[in-house]
């Protein structure tokens, strides 16, 4: 009795031995991703970091030009009013000595400058001086709301996505931009087998789930010759193989050799499209039970699901596979500027 007790021991202990160097395999992992997620986290700061820096040095550019231009003004009206301050001192001047002077002399010298020298009167008109207006620097344009400025400058550069791709349930041959928006099939790569991972399919699911509401997303598939595309339950068997149909929960379509669609119904159906669509918007009506495959570039419906949705419903991306070490096309979320 004994010895018929050793041996579920030993299985036991074996698959103890085999989840724990899965489990130490994990938390190496973790450290990589932490590496890699610091990296680049750091890189993004570092280009944010260099737009703030150009930011500030086209900004004072802008006030040093300004700073020049008025200077420049205000040191040739200076210069004019000094020539006038000079002109008019020197006919006090003149016509401070002259008053000194005897009647008789002063008298004809004043006849003579009356009639023969025009100018005297000229010299001895008044101006008021020239009222200068918006010579200052303008403080408004340059600090008025500042941070709201260079914010907005910012935001027209960044691109927003709906939402981002979940790595930590894709296969381990896929690739990721920098940001979790688009994603390709790429050589393989050691990923930890974790629960959430998708080893069964080329495949990832989005970050967010839904569990009510309405949601739409637009997939960029471009010139790929093999995807899928849609929406995929979270209970979705992801360590063994299963039909891509409502049943196993998936509601998707896919492009098939570069020419044939489908919906992948159970039995799949064709789909009969006058264009390949470059860019494909997948609506979600959780609470009515709708998945609607629309071509973003006429607006004109692919195909609709109808169905009833019980569990957290996943956006699903699959770029297809291809051979000899080559990638994939890569099927990119639609950006939208916030």
């Amino acid at each position: 009795e004994i010895s018929a007790m050793l041996e579920p021991l030993k299985k036991q202990l074996r698959k103890l031995d085999k989840t724990r160097e899965q489990w130490e395999e994990t938390r190496t992992y973790i450290q990589t991703q932490a590496v890699e997620n610091e990296k680049a986290i750091r890189e993004e700061f570092d280009k944010l970091h260099s737009f703030l820096v150009e930011e500030e040095r086209n900004r004072l550019k802008v006030l040093r030009q300004e700073e020049e231009i008025k200077k420049q003004v205000m040191t040739e009206k200076l210069k004019t009013l000094t020539e006038k301050i000079e002109s008019l001192s020197a006919t006090i001047s003149d016509v401070e000595t002259t008053l000194k002077e005897k009647d008789l002399p002063f008298l004809m010298m004043l006849a003579e400058k009356h009639n023969l020298c025009p100018c005297f009167r000229a010299r001895c008109s008044l101006h008021e001086p020239e009222c200068i207006r918006d010579i200052l620097i303008n403080s408004a344009k340059h600090l008025g709301s500042l941070r709201f400025g260079v914010w907005n400058k910012m935001v027209a550069s960044v691109k927003c996505a709906p939402f981002v791709l979940d790595p930590n349930t894709a296969q381990s041959n896929l690739r990721f931009s920098e940001e979790l928006t688009c994603v390709q099939y790429s050589s393989k790569r050691a990923l930890p087998d974790n629960p959430e991972r998708c080893t069964s399919r080329v495949c990832v699911l989005g970050a967010t789930g839904f569990t009510s509401g309405k949601h739409s997303w637009t997939v960029d598939v471009g010139q790929g010759k093999d995807w899928y595309i849609g929406a995929a339950a979270e209970s979705i068997k992801r360590k063994t193989a299963v039909f891509l149909n409502p049943a196993e929960g998936f509601w998707v379509i896919g492009l098939c050799n570069g020419d044939t669609f489908w919906a992948q119904t159970a039995p799949r159906v064709k789909l009969a499209l006058k264009q390949k669509p470059e860019r494909i918007t997948v609506k979600l009506d959780y609470d009515k039970g709708k998945v609607v495959f629309i071509n973003a570039e006429d607006s004109t419906t692919i195909h609709t699901f109808s169905d009833k949705f019980v569990e957290r419903i996943f956006p699903y991306f699959s770029p297809g596979l291809y051979k000899d070490g080559k990638t994939s096309s890569p099927l990119t979320l639609y950006h939208h500027v916030p």
